[in-house]
């Protein structure tokens, strides 16, 4: 008779993966605990990996944080733009919402955290130490407390994160995706006990894969979120974090004007060099370009060079909006073809020189909107002389033009810089 530990059964029906989730001896794979402070410690501390009293122990840890989080209050936070990285923003926006210190050194790591969090993984160094590192951020709390907001951070920023990228692409946005594009793909469970899942046997010991990503039904709750008795707890906050960062704040018709919550300033003058650092990343693989145009989800064409020249581009209308109105002067007036025209040179090959060219050009704007920033006062960011946007607000609306570098995406393997 085989060993039952080798037996491993998949399931894709709706009705079968709904059945395993309810099931009390279908538990998540255990986690083998590490040293204190590693990412094997935080996977044997949290309530993601563990089953009976622990797991409703950890999981009160969760829904307490969670509770002292207002929905609203997220979305409008979400809405602001700060940064085109999505793991990094939903992070900030959670982390600023807990009151934890330092949002942004939050975010940074649990981002690291989060390539090693999921699956048992050989030591990855890096993300030990962002664990060790996050512990005492997380404010006043015990052990046990911090390692489960550090779940409640990594796991929203890599599910989170993952719906909108998800949404963004899908025709009908974020109901599309969340119906046929699930953020999670399967589920894991371990049989603690002998059961029976539609029918099938599964004996103690056996290794049980959920296929959430297969498992939809007309008319029935996408299990993108899991399903009872372990529903995320996050659903809620995940969604308004999602239609923020899509959507904008509460009215869509004025989802174009970037919230002007207050951060600090060395925050907003690292916006608009993220971004640049984003899009020379998804640039460094565009010498694979095909030279066929791409059509975005918004029915846009860009190309290499269009995306680099739109970037290239805003960056340069806005600043000589910041510094006309700094001087007192009228601002120029704007007959950019933007986006809605591509011309012969955006259909030209994208060559190493090319990704140099780029590198060396939207490096030194970038550098330029730092200074620029830095060089204010935050009465001047938010009171903000002549007419239109504060210039804490044009910075938030900076941060979002990686959506040119996004439209074109990643194309090959990145090249070495």
């Amino acid at each position: 008779m085989s060993d039952p530990t080798e037996v491993r059964l998949h399931f894709s029906r709706y009705e079968d993966v709904i059945a395993a989730l309810a099931d009390p001896a279908l538990v998540p794979p255990p986690a083998t605990p590490g040293r204190y402070g590693t990412v094997a410690w935080l996977r044997a501390a949290v309530a993601r990996f563990s089953a009976g009293e622990p797991h409703a122990r950890r999981r009160a840890l969760v829904l307490a944080d969670l509770e002292r989080l207002d929905p609203a209050v997220l979305r409008v936070a979400a809405a602001g733009g700060y940064g085109t990285d999505v793991r990094l923003r939903v992070v900030r926006v959670l982390a600023a919402a807990l009151g934890l210190a330092e949002p942004e050194a939050v975010a940074r790591d649990v981002k690291a955290v989060s390539r090693a969090y999921f699956e048992p993984a050989p030591d990855d160094p890096e993300a030990d130490a962002a664990v060790a590192r996050l512990l005492p951020a997380m404010g006043d709390a015990d052990e046990e407390t911090a390692a489960n907001r550090i779940g409640l951070l990594v796991q929203a920023c890599h599910a989170t994160a993952t719906l909108v990228e998800h949404a963004r692409r899908h025709p009908d946005g974020l109901v599309g995706a969340l119906r046929e594009d699930s953020p999670i793909r399967v589920m894991r469970r371990f049989a603690a006990r002998a059961t029976e899942v539609g029918g099938v046997a599964v004996p103690a010991g056996a290794q049980v894969l959920l296929d959430v990503a297969v498992a939809r039904q007309p008319g029935r709750e996408s299990l993108a979120f899991g399903a009872e008795p372990r529903l995320c707890p996050g659903r809620a906050h995940a969604l308004v974090l999602a239609e923020g960062i899509l959507y904008g704040a509460s009215d869509p018709a004025d989802a174009s004007v970037p919230s002007s919550r207050d951060i600090g300033k060395a925050e907003l003058a690292a916006l608009v060099p993220e971004m640049v650092d984003h899009v020379l990343d998804l640039a460094a693989t565009w010498t694979a370009w095909d030279g066929r145009p791409i059509v975005n989800a918004d029915g846009r064409t860009y190309t290499p060079h269009k995306a680099v020249r739109r970037v290239a581009d805003h960056l340069l209308d806005h600043l000589a909006e910041w510094d006309a109105r700094l001087a007192g002067q009228p601002t120029e007036p704007d007959h950019w073809h933007a986006s809605n025209v591509t011309t012969p040179a955006d259909l030209a090959p994208f060559t190493a020189a090319d990704l140099d060219e780029a590198r060396s050009r939207l490096v030194r704007l970038g550098r330029i909107w730092a200074q620029r920033v830095a060089a204010l006062s935050d009465g001047h960011l938010d009171d903000s002389p002549g007419r239109g946007w504060s210039f804490r607000q044009i910075v938030c609306h900076l941060a979002g033009s990686g959506y040119y570098a996004d439209s074109v995406g990643k194309l090959a393997p990145e090249v070495a810089r």
